[in-house]
């Protein structure tokens, strides 16, 4: 068969029985393989499907900028649709995304922005906010914003619903999917329960997002958020693609269990697929241990490929530099918590206070650098060292504002990071950022990390 255009390729990817890694679960675990459409993620379905929207509409006209926020795949779909219909393409990410996925962008001819992720996302540095920011100012350009465009769900309504109910031939009675814009869960799910609405549907969330809790309580909690590595799914925000009606359970999967199942995958299945497809086949089999039986059949979509994290979990020095391989010769920042024994206060200064109660703080606590927080959130911080030069110039500024003089936010590192990396980011930086299985942040110093190889 010929095709007009690496486009039309797209769709009607495998579907895969698992053979070794449900050992010991009930039922028949199958899982979709999106790898083989051409951008090597789900995530070109639903980009064409809103660049023709789009079009249809007249919001993008010839010779147009499509701008987005992405974690990689969007973008790459993105990109593939630009290249085969003439547009030029601009897309901001998130500086936790894989150097593979940036790279692979700009092999592709797109501009690629990385924004830090630890900011909130109305933050105009975050990388929702600068996608908005480039799409008001460049003249006959357009924002998907594949969070909140409906087109997304669609996409997969129309094509992954109905590829999944064929190739089962109806006989599916689980559907599991990470939740990360919510297209491909909730279009899917919802393509599938009109067909049988009996079908149970499975979202997996990580640690640091509010899905989870928002889909049992209706609350958004803001306690919930925090940083995390794990790639392509969760949310610090409600796309309006996430139906929670289309969503039965949701399970949570750490950063290291995701990362474990990935190479399992690639070594015993011979599936080399990306990080977001081991934390929904590990969240997965969770619930398909305690709830499956016999004659039951689960569909579990694997989103992308593995050549966009060479760098990271595939990478057995990464992998064991986060605490995601064993090795009892690294101790971890979680062990540093751990020894506290949770006698810890965390010392900070707000955004508002004056320079002096800061430095008076600061001496009374006997710390030499703190967080400044504003609103619950960290926005930056203060060293002591620097504020004293800085005042040494200038005097006044001790009755100025906190906000005046502090710098950037100290990092937030993974609770399973081991020492040697905590040891670098430290040199590198300031003091690190961490946070609890509580929830609680906690700052680590050179002391707290020499203190820690002492006693190894």
């Amino acid at each position: 068969m010929i095709y007009n255009s690496i486009i039309e390729t797209i769709g009607n990817t495998p579907m895969i029985r698992l053979n070794k890694i449900n050992k010991g679960i009930k039922g028949d675990i199958l899982v979709k393989v999106e790898y083989f459409n051409p951008g090597n993620s789900m995530k070109d379905r639903m980009a064409v499907k809103m660049v023709e929207d789009a079009e249809k509409e007249g919001i993008l006209k010839p010779g147009g900028t499509i701008i987005e926020g992405t974690s990689g795949n969007t973008g790459m779909g993105l990109a593939l649709a630009a290249i085969a219909k003439g547009y030029k393409c601009i897309f901001t990410m998130a500086d936790k995304q894989s150097k593979e996925k940036i790279d692979i962008l700009k092999a592709v001819g797109a501009e690629v922005i990385v924004c830090p992720t630890n900011v909130a996302p109305e933050d105009p540095r975050s990388y929702y906010s600068v996608a908005k920011k480039l799409n008001q100012d460049i003249p006959n350009s357009f924002y998907p914003n594949q969070y909140d465009n409906l087109s997304n769900a669609q996409a997969h309504y129309e094509t992954t619903g109905p590829e999944i109910w064929e190739d089962t031939e109806g006989k599916i009675t689980h559907y599991a999917a990470g939740v990360g814009t919510g297209g491909s869960m909730c279009g899917t799910a919802k393509f599938l329960k009109e067909k049988n609405p009996g079908i149970v549907t499975v979202g997996i969330d990580t640690y640091g997002s509010v899905f989870k809790k928002y889909k049992e309580t209706g609350v958004f909690d803001e306690d919930e958020i925090y940083p995390y590595l794990t790639e392509g799914i969760g949310e610090d925000i409600l796309p309006k693609n996430v139906d929670f009606d289309m969503i039965d359970h949701f399970i949570k999967v750490t950063d290291k269990d995701a990362a474990v199942m990935t190479r399992r995958l690639s070594r015993e299945e011979g599936l080399f697929v990306g990080w977001s497809c081991g934390a929904a086949v590990h969240g997965a089999l969770e619930y398909a241990k305690a709830n499956l039986k016999e004659g039951d059949r689960m569909v579990i979509i694997l989103p992308d490929h593995g050549t966009r994290y060479l760098g990271k979990i595939y990478n057995d020095d990464w992998m064991r530099n986060h605490g995601f391989l064993e090795d009892k010769a690294y101790g971890t920042a979680r062990d540093i918590i751990a020894s506290r024994n949770g006698n810890y206060e965390l010392v900070v200064s707000q955004k508002s206070d004056k320079v002096k109660d800061a430095i008076f703080l600061m001496n009374s606590k006997s710390v030499s650098q703190i967080p400044v927080m504003e609103e619950g959130q960290v926005i930056g911080s203060i060293t002591d060292n620097k504020i004293l030069s800085k005042i040494i110039d200038n005097p006044a500024l001790k009755d100025a504002s906190v906000s005046d003089v502090m710098e950037d936010s100290m990092k937030f590192v993974a609770l399973d990071s081991t020492l040697d990396v905590l040891s670098s980011m430290v040199d590198k930086e300031k003091a690190v950022l961490v946070r609890d299985d509580q929830h609680q942040i906690h700052i680590i110093t050179k002391h707290d990390i020499l203190e820690a190889i002492t006693k190894l």
